[in-house]
């Protein structure tokens, strides 16, 4: 709920700072330009104008867009499918994982959503906690299978595929934000959510995702600086 909030606050303060009523329908703005994120916009000074004759210079390197950007959204629409999956996935993984390790767990999808971005998408603004979502979604279906559970024969796993789909196949999405998170969470939740009969000693279930959220990071700086 605190992510939640802290979403939707964000939102809230895009419309107040840039009074654009283009944010409530999906336009980009000020906001979107300073805090999303492209391997264009991090890797050389870009110009963007907003139409009022007052242009938006972008300096390259402003690594802050790895995190600020998964608290973006670009309409109503678009926060609201987020939260909802936010909202309908946390209480399946935050009472096993704990509030902190959730937590990890978020951050390490959000910024393995930023490596795929990076990755796969061609230099086109993108924000959105879709990335972290996608993170939670593949970690509670791997966290079935874990217990020895088809994931698929559940509402997760044919929710987890639906979305992949709709990820390729509708255009504007995402693509690299939405797989990384998803590789991301997967991997977190093969330590995280070990069954009972195969414990994980508990320090590992707190260094898998710093490590996954570290290795972005890292990844993400090196093909920035790659270009």
């Amino acid at each position: 709920m605190a992510l939640i909030g802290m979403n939707v606050a964000v939102f809230v303060g895009v419309l107040l700072w840039t009074r654009d009523s283009g944010a409530l329908t999906g336009s980009i703005t000020e906001a979107h330009v300073n805090f999303g994120l492209s391997k264009d916009v991090l890797a050389q000074p870009l110009v963007w104008d907003p139409g009022n004759g007052d242009p938006i210079v972008t300096e390259p390197g402003g690594w802050y867009r790895l995190v600020t950007s998964g608290f973006m959204h670009f309409g109503v629409i678009h926060i609201a499918l987020n939260m909802y999956f936010l909202y309908v996935l946390g209480p399946l993984l935050e009472p096993s994982l704990g509030r902190a390790r959730f937590l990890l767990l978020y951050t390490a999808s959000l910024l393995g959503g930023s490596l795929g971005v990076l990755v796969l998408d061609q230099g086109a603004l993108t924000a959105g906690a879709s990335g972290a979502v996608f993170g939670l979604m593949s970690a509670a279906a791997v966290g079935l299978w874990r217990r020895g559970i088809n994931p698929f024969s559940t509402s997760i796993g044919t929710t987890l595929i639906l979305n992949l789909f709709l990820t390729f196949f509708v255009g504007g999405i995402s693509i690299g934000g939405h797989v990384g998170g998803a590789i991301a969470g997967a991997l977190c939740a093969t330590v995280m959510l070990a069954p009972g009969h195969k414990p994980m000693k508990a320090w590992a279930t707190y260094a898998a995702p710093a490590a996954v959220g570290i290795l972005s990071i890292v990844l993400s700086v090196l093909i920035v600086n790659a270009v």
